[in-house]
């Protein structure tokens, strides 16, 4: 089944198509992990976007059960080297192919992913579509080139209705942005008890659920885009403890006055080194991000620099100078990748506890 990848600046490969038999379109961006396909794949970050795995070899250990980062996955198409067909894993349970139909998401393999990618880079993300070889490409590019891609994704997303993951320590209510259940899963491991809420939450109702601390979600798109949160983590700040992950790191900074702007082409992969100015320290992140703070724009904010990427210098991390709040934006619960920030979690509670701790004391002065 030969399908056609047609980029907006007139680029067309020919390839193999797997999965759905749909025709898609989307961003085109491409991810350099060697592994975490299936985290990838139903990370709800990459909502409207096609994926270029610029790894070769996808599939070779199938789909498990296991290692999903959401029920239904947002991604618009795969763009692979090679498919794997006959995956080999003890816990493998389904082919990329068979679960990308049962999906409904088209994929195209057998392209030259190096020259994608590298077009990527000069152009910077670009709309493309994966569609059938009958197309004609000219007409795609010019569909393409008059198309808007939709700015709704959070909404796309989020969670509608607020749902509890119980436990029996500190109450904290995550915002969900587009929620990765590796998030979760470190506050459920840290015995939380956890209200999950939708994006468009209020500071009241957020407040009414007397939380010991806030999490804020990664997501996809603009943070620009996503107006309601921003005015209710303005709301929030000072009084609970917040953390942010990702986009819920962008929507901090713009709460607090900073800039965010459109990255060329983003980080999206398992390897990227970020130093922590106030230790030293270099950890390697996994990332997935299109958007970043700019630089220039904290200065005159209550906000200072926590983390640096090596590779470019753009912001990872910032800290509140008053308020107990802090944020991230690259993803320390990994899924997939490296866990070397997986510490910023226990930063976390320890932020609460101490938080709770000084409202105790104040109260008994």
């Amino acid at each position: 089944m030969k399908k056609q990848l047609i980029l907006e600046e007139g680029t067309v490969f020919i390839g193999e198509g797997f999965g759905s038999e749909t025709a898609t379109m989307g961003e085109v961006v491409f991810n350099t992990g060697m592994t975490g396909y299936q985290e990838i794949l139903s990370d709800p970050s990459y909502c409207g976007q096609i994926v270029t795995f610029t790894y070769p070899l996808i599939g070779n250990y199938g789909i498990n059960r296991d290692d999903f980062e959401s029920i239904s996955p947002a991604v618009q198409g795969l763009v692979v080297k090679e498919n794997a067909e006959f995956p080999s894993n003890w816990r493998s349970e389904l082919s990329l192919d068979a679960y990308l139909k049962m999906k409904n998401i088209p994929g195209i393999a057998g392209i030259d992913t190096r020259k994608l990618t590298k077009i990527i880079r000069k152009h910077g993300t670009l709309k493309g579509s994966i569609c059938g070889i009958e197309e004609d490409p000219q007409e795609v590019i010019a569909y393409l080139k008059s198309k808007i891609l939709p700015n709704n994704q959070v909404l796309q997303v989020s969670t509608k209705t607020a749902y509890p993951s119980p436990g029996r320590g500190h109450r904290v209510v995550l915002v969900d942005f587009g929620l990765k259940h590796g998030i979760l899963r470190e506050l459920i491991d840290r015995n939380c008890d956890v209200v999950v809420v939708p994006y468009n939450t209020t500071e009241h109702e957020i407040l009414s659920l007397s939380p010991d601390g806030i999490m804020l979600s990664n997501g996809p798109g603009d943070p620009k885009d996503v107006p309601e949160a921003i005015e209710m983590i303005q709301g929030l700040l000072g009084k609970v403890p917040l953390f942010g992950i990702c986009l819920g790191h962008q929507l901090f900074a713009l709460a607090c006055g900073a800039n965010t702007e459109k990255m060329k082409f983003g980080h999206r992969g398992s390897n990227h080194p970020v130093k922590d100015l106030r230790t030293g320290k270099v950890a390697l992140t996994s990332q997935n991000h299109g958007y970043t703070v700019t630089e220039e724009s904290i200065a005159g904010t209550q906000l200072e620099v926590t983390h640096i990427a090596l590779n470019d210098g753009t912001v990872e991390g910032l800290a509140h100078k008053t308020a107990a709040a802090f944020t991230v934006q690259y993803h320390p619960e990994a899924s997939p990748g490296p866990e070397d920030a997986n510490e910023l979690f226990n930063q976390f509670i320890e932020l609460v506890e101490a938080e709770k701790k000084e409202a105790v004391t104040n109260a008994k002065a």
